[in-house]
């Protein structure tokens, strides 16, 4: 047994949409009484921090409707049914940036809301890039805008809100403790 392990009584599938579906369980807690536990089911995602070879960081700028502004972010999507999260982020990069990776490596993966979500997000970073002449295209209801910053321009962009989700924010930390560190 898992310590705190909540034991499924039940499952109500609320939503199954495009991206997401939403369940409410019913759980058996540690101490015998029982809860509702709303969860958003996700089917997992990449994100990649494309470094040119200057050290300048690709990010892409795009409007979130659920924050209606714009956000600066990292690359990143979904992981398709069966595919490989090395595959989605390549597929990704070239998606969003109009660049491939001559070198992609897998930093580390995390969870975004384990509060009520299970999205695993994939980290990797993508080096030697080269410009595709004629990119894959992007989803046909995305639209993003291409910046270059450097680490310590992306970390001011945290600061002051201009990169205000967890992925990204996440990533820009993480990539200045690893250049800190030497292990970048």
């Amino acid at each position: 047994m898992k310590k705190f392990e909540e034991k499924t009584i039940s499952t109500n599938n609320i939503f199954k949409g495009k991206i997401i579906s939403l369940q409410v369980d019913e759980v058996e807690l540690p101490d015998g009484k029982t809860a509702k536990r709303e969860m958003v089911k996700h089917p997992g995602a990449v994100a990649v921090i494309a470094m040119t070879e200057n050290g300048k960081i690709i990010m892409v700028e795009q409007y979130r409707k659920a924050l209606e502004r714009s956000l600066l972010e990292i690359p990143a999507g979904k992981l398709e049914p069966g595919e490989q999260p090395k595959l989605t982020a390549a597929r990704e990069l070239e998606e969003e940036t109009g660049y491939t990776a001559g070198n992609l490596e897998h930093l580390i993966s995390f969870y975004t809301s384990p509060g009520f979500a299970d999205e695993l997000i994939h980290l990797y970073i993508a080096k030697e890039l080269k410009k595709v002449e004629n990119p894959r295209a992007g989803d046909e209801d995305e639209f993003v805008e291409l910046h270059k910053l450097t680490i310590e321009e992306a970390v001011k962009c945290v600061e002051d809100r201009r990169i205000y989700d967890a992925k990204t924010a996440y990533a820009v930390l993480y990539l200045q403790l690893q250049l800190a560190m030497g292990k970048i």
